[in-house]
């Protein structure tokens, strides 16, 4: 049985996408012999807290699923302010240098970024010429931070930059989650060895069963992060509520502005579900009509893993992001497109919309599709062979 190591800044109980993908990364690989191990933080994500269960402790090892779990500490927190994040990854970054120094690694470590800070400490300190080291990128960074405004290019980003790049060098296998990552990677290290690894999901699809509207308008859901980058706040003060109501899911930054733009705004067709278990929504999200996927800017590299999920879940889409999530889009039919930022060309594809567009039969072509072009374990027994 081959040993293998995932270290990565978010893990299950922790919600959200990054903590999906790799638990059915480190799940695929336990199912097809591979003894798999986790290094994570104690869980504090999104809400910048240890969980309960785990606060007042240095380190909690346990076995779930046949998987060794190690959650180390961290200071925990979820703050705007620059400095404390930079000190929640390193304190991070310093809990592994302790773990690395008293623990027998595998010569297989999979190692997930961004962060970049993270990454580096885990391609700088356990780099050796007899253990092969796997980058996982899901994001670009300094690169998308730069297009979200967090980055200006000085000194620090410069420094950013370097360290992406000694990531890129060290790691003996680089996963991308999009062509252009890839692409970026490949640009710096022509003869790196690469591999797309989409964000594929790893769950049973469900039955489609035909629903009548009721309202007559639209039911338009959003789940998942309700952050800065998501600009679900701008979006919902921005959307035509004649022909849609929209519902939304989740937890982040933007959560009590929205409550409170609810509460205030009787206008405004809005209902606030809150935040459920992934299971739970997955049933919740087949009673409505349409979803949306925003990104407030146009970001290099991100591909929203939410499109493999819901292509699996028979889900139209509409998306409001750019890029390469754009284009899977519309190459594979799972909806419709708007510009990012551009709200009245989402309103008027959103009033062009009608029930015909919103068929089962649509929704029947679009979970056939996902289940044919997006399938975890082919993709997974192919990553196998690189391994």
């Amino acid at each position: 049985m081959n040993d293998i190591l995932i270290i990565t800044n978010y893990f299950p109980p922790e919600t959200g996408a990054a903590s999906n993908r790799i638990f059915h990364l480190a799940e695929g690989l336990q199912k097809h012999n591979f003894k798999v191990s986790v290094i994570t933080p104690l869980p504090n994500y999104p809400k910048g807290k240890i969980f309960d269960g785990y606060r007042g402790t240095f380190k909690k090892t346990s076995i779930e699923n046949n998987i060794t779990i190690h959650r180390l500490w961290i200071y925990a927190s979820n703050s705007k302010n620059r400095l404390k994040r930079l000190i929640a990854m390193l304190s991070y970054s310093f809990s592994l240098i302790w773990f690395f120094m008293w623990n027998k690694l595998p010569e297989k470590v999979i190692v997930q970024s961004p962060p970049l800070l993270v990454a580096f400490t885990c391609m700088f300190f356990i780099r050796n010429k007899k253990r092969k080291l796997i980058l996982n990128v899901s994001d670009l960074w300094p690169i998308a931070g730069l297009e979200l405004g967090a980055f200006k290019k000085n000194f620090s980003y410069k420094l950013l930059e370097r360290i992406e790049r000694f990531n890129y060098k060290k790691a003996d296998l680089v996963l991308g989650q999009s062509e252009e990552i890839l692409t970026h990677i490949t640009s710096l290290f022509p003869k790196k060895e690469t591999f797309l690894y989409r964000n594929f999901p790893d769950f049973e699809p469900p039955k489609l069963i035909e629903k009548p509207n009721e309202t007559g308008k639209i039911k338009m859901v959003y789940a998942g992060l309700l952050g800065i980058a998501q600009g679900i706040y701008k979006l919902c003060t921005e959307l035509d509520y004649n022909k849609v109501q929209f519902h939304i899911y989740g937890a982040g930054a933007e959560k009590d502005k929205i409550e409170n733009l609810i509460n205030t705004n009787s206008d405004f067709d809005i209902v606030y579900h809150g935040e459920i278990a992934r299971s739970e929504l997955h049933k919740a999200l087949l009673q409505y009509d349409l979803t949306i996927i925003p990104l407030l800017n146009r970001i290099y590299g991100s591909v929203p893993s939410k499109i493999f999920e819901y292509g699996k879940l028979g889900f139209p889409m509409l998306y409001f992001g750019g890029g390469e999530g754009e284009n899977i889009i519309e190459t594979y039919n799972l909806g419709w497109v708007a510009p990012p930022t551009n709200y009245e060309a989402l309103n008027l594809q959103l009033s062009k919309l009608n029930n015909a567009d919103l068929s089962f039969e649509f929704k029947t072509q679009i979970q056939k599709t996902a289940l044919l072009n997006f399938n975890f374990e082919r993709q997974l027994k192919d990553l196998i062979e690189y391994l």
